[in-house]
């Protein structure tokens, strides 16, 4: 009985990281193409754009809603027994709205929605795909990106960050909840402390960022929505996938643009 020995060479090594290197390059090429083409593809109508701001904003807004009321609450709750440790308890207004407005509104807002609406879309139109119905769309000369993936993406554009606006309303009102029937503080301290701290960028940064997680939440469904395949498994996937990408884009765009712009 013989045996074979795998000898691994330097240039084994060299040569996977030159192809997984390259395979990366050239997925972020083919999603810069899909996302170019879908901001400017022709042919879709104003209808499909509101029925799409419909489902991506407005029945997303209980989710979005009671996740920030519940992050309000606890962040406040949390800043209270930190800052007892350092006699700093009047700064739990102030910092439960920058929080808010700046990275938990916008970050966990976004998570929600990639959750609910980046597998919705990635299973409507990877159920298109393995039905043959987006071929059908090519064969009556009509673009499946322009039909499909440019209502999708600028609903989700214009969607996100009037869920992070007012999801960030209900967050800061959850944090002044808590504080008034919790923490001592009156209604009118509360408030007066919240906003004599923050500035117009605390606002803008974030509605920035709900603006960027839409469009990452809706590429990544149609994405992968567009390269379903193998029936109901391949749907599946592609949902699966969808989620993942867009959670994991959220956040690593999140760390980009605080890092870059919003520090």
């Amino acid at each position: 009985m013989s045996t074979r020995r795998i000898i691994l060479r330097p240039a084994d090594g060299v040569r996977a990281v030159g192809r997984a290197t390259l395979a990366t390059i050239r997925l972020v090429g083919a999603v810069a193409i899909f996302a170019a083409r879908a901001v400017v593809a022709p042919g879709y109508a104003p209808r499909p754009l509101l029925e799409q701001l419909l489902r991506i904003g407005w029945l997303s807004l209980p989710v979005v809603g009671l996740t920030a009321l519940f992050t309000g609450a606890a962040l406040a709750l949390q800043i209270d027994a930190g800052g007892q440790r350092f006699q700093a308890e009047d700064v739990v207004p102030a910092i439960v709205a920058i929080g808010m407005l700046r990275e938990l509104g916008p970050v966990l807002g976004g998570l929600m929605v990639a959750a609910r609406v980046a597998s919705s879309i990635a299973a409507e139109i990877g159920s298109m795909r393995v039905t043959e119905q987006i071929d059908a769309l090519v064969t009556l000369s009509t673009d499946p990106v322009g039909w499909l993936v440019t209502p999708r993406l600028w609903a989700a554009v214009l969607a996100l960050p009037l869920l992070v606006g007012v999801g960030d309303v209900i967050g800061i009102m959850g944090g002044w909840l808590v504080g008034t029937t919790t923490l001592g503080f009156t209604s009118q301290a509360y408030l007066s402390n919240s906003w004599s701290y923050l500035e117009t960028w605390d606002v803008v940064s974030g509605l920035i960022k709900g603006a960027v997680f839409g469009a990452i939440i809706a590429l990544a469904g149609c994405w992968f929505g567009m390269r379903a395949s193998r029936g109901a498994v391949g749907v599946g996937r592609a949902t699966t996938n969808s989620v993942v990408a867009a959670s994991v884009g959220i956040l690593a765009s999140n760390f980009i643009l605080t890092s870059l712009f919003f520090t």
